[in-house]
């Protein structure tokens, strides 16, 4: 997550270090389809990184802040990350079985997004899975602050975020493999009074 786990270096590990809903449910998809090798762009420090590896899975990161990154390797998290943001995607040639990516494409404008979607499905295999979480409208945080175009609003100071649903999913995702995508209550394993986010988890597939 590329705002919320590196952006403010005191809170870094705000966020616990227990693996997200989410990544376990994408752990599971991904074993059941023998995915053995995916890229996880906005690693942030790792905190759903460990659920793949612990499963025999291959992880690489990508991630904006190098206190993040250090971050994990001080935690243990010895794998290759690409240091830079996603909206320089590609980092290399290679192309991968999966991509996991948690609450980090709802904090991108529209033309970023677009890219950010192409350049992940670019890089996977064919019949490749990607899975990306985003927040929905049904947040708590949808409508506050600034709008600055439909949907998307900027709920702080220097925090822009866009709000997904159904049609802008397929609007997305469409033309990308898009196979189905559901709703999920996140938790804050780490903040246990604070109220569950509403998620959507969207998942592609790469057609040959």
């Amino acid at each position: 997550m590329e705002f919320w786990e590196s952006s403010f270096i005191e809170k870094q590990t705000m966020w616990g270090f227990e693996p997200t809903d989410s990544a376990i449910l994408a752990k599971d998809f991904f074993l059941e389809r023998n995915v053995k090798d995916i890229l996880v762009p906005g690693i942030g420090y790792g905190r759903n990184a460990k659920v793949f590896i612990d499963n025999g899975i291959k992880v690489t990161g990508i991630e904006i802040s190098k206190t993040a990154i250090d971050l994990g390797r001080k935690n243990g998290l010895d794998i290759s990350i690409f240091h830079g943001s996603v909206t320089d995607m590609p980092f290399d040639n290679k192309l991968y079985e999966g991509i996991f990516c948690h609450a980090l494409i709802h904090l991108l404008n529209n033309r970023d997004r677009d890219k950010f979607i192409k350049n992940c499905y670019n890089q996977l295999k064919p019949n490749g899975y990607m899975i990306f979480t985003t927040v929905s409208k049904k947040a708590p945080m949808f409508g506050k602050g600034k709008q600055l175009d439909k949907d998307y609003f900027e709920i702080m100071e220097g925090v822009k975020m866009f709000f997904y649903d159904s049609d802008s999913i397929k609007q997305d995702f469409g033309k990308f493999g898009l196979i189905e995508f559901s709703e999920i209550d996140e938790p804050n394993k780490n903040m246990k009074n604070k109220p569950p986010i509403n998620f959507i988890i969207v998942k592609c597939k790469k057609e040959i």
